[in-house]
């Protein structure tokens, strides 16, 4: 189903609600991923970052408002259009999500060879292009079992980006990675977001890394979004939470104590 859109935005989010069970996730979010930028989607864990990105590419339906993809209602389209939009979109994995059973080659040409009837000779073009585009061409006959972690984190976006997508959603892209891969997959993202002209979409609570890259940055919590706007915005915003998170302060707006009794009075009941 399409919809009007702004030709500046790519994906329009309005009023978006999601719960699992009693649990709200979501609650009346709106957002907009202009075109060719970099955005990032940035809160505490368990705040729906992650169910954000599989809205957007429809793994997952809203229980109330709109996301609208490229003008089209994610929700509402049929599964051929879905499944024709999401060869548009690439995904890179907090894990990287490897077939363990391919090199690296094989891993790279898998969605070639999945969506495409390009010949081989093609595809080992495509393929070498892509790699050498993260750095790791001389690595494509390694296994997964042999790479490392940030290496593997690179042949995912080498992947992500086989089928020249319109957009690469980043789920967590830093964590768990050394300083220099760290700086190597901010320096990635950022450049292949302007040089191959796509629309980045980070999910993460690295607050450095993604300043450095971002053209804006929205903040969601409590299943909402508290602030947006571009990191240095953001790193001047007057809302406590916003510097809390920003800063790293172990208590603020989020508390260091989960809700509980005053001590004197727990302490006091339990030698009762």
């Amino acid at each position: 189903m399409a919809e009007q859109q702004d030709n500046n935005v790519l994906v329009e989010i309005r009023g978006l609600k999601f719960s699992h069970g009693d649990r709200v996730i979501l609650d009346g979010v709106d957002i907009d991923i202009p075109r060719g930028k970099v955005t990032t989607i940035m809160g505490p864990s368990g705040t729906g970052k992650t169910t954000l990105l599989r809205l957007i590419g429809g793994q997952l339906r809203p229980n109330d408002g709109r996301v609208v993809v490229d003008g089209l209602s994610v929700p509402d389209i049929s599964q051929r259009e879905l499944y024709t939009l999401r060869k548009r979109m690439g995904m890179m994995f907090q894990s990287g999500a490897l077939f363990t059973h391919l090199n690296v080659f094989e891993n790279v040409a898998f969605p070639l060879r999945e969506h495409t009837r390009l010949p081989e000779s093609m595809i080992r073009s495509l393929v070498l292009m892509k790699l050498q585009a993260v750095g790791l061409r001389g690595a494509r006959l390694l296994l997964p079992a042999e790479l490392s972690g940030g290496m593997a984190r690179r042949v995912a976006l080498a992947r992500a980006i086989a089928l020249d997508p319109m957009m690469i959603m980043y789920d967590e892209p830093f964590t768990g990675q050394d300083p220099i891969t760290v700086g190597v997959i901010m320096q990635l993202i950022r450049r292949l977001n302007d040089s191959l002209g796509l629309t980045s979409i980070i999910v993460s609570h690295d607050v450095a890394e993604v300043s450095a890259i971002s053209d804006k940055i929205y903040m969601i919590s409590g299943g909402k979004v508290i602030e947006s706007g571009s990191p240095q915005h953001l790193r001047h915003s007057e809302s406590p939470w916003v510097q809390q998170f920003m800063q790293g302060q172990p208590d603020g707006p989020v508390p260091f104590h989960y809700p509980a009794a005053d001590l004197r009075e727990d302490i006091l009941e339990a030698k009762g």
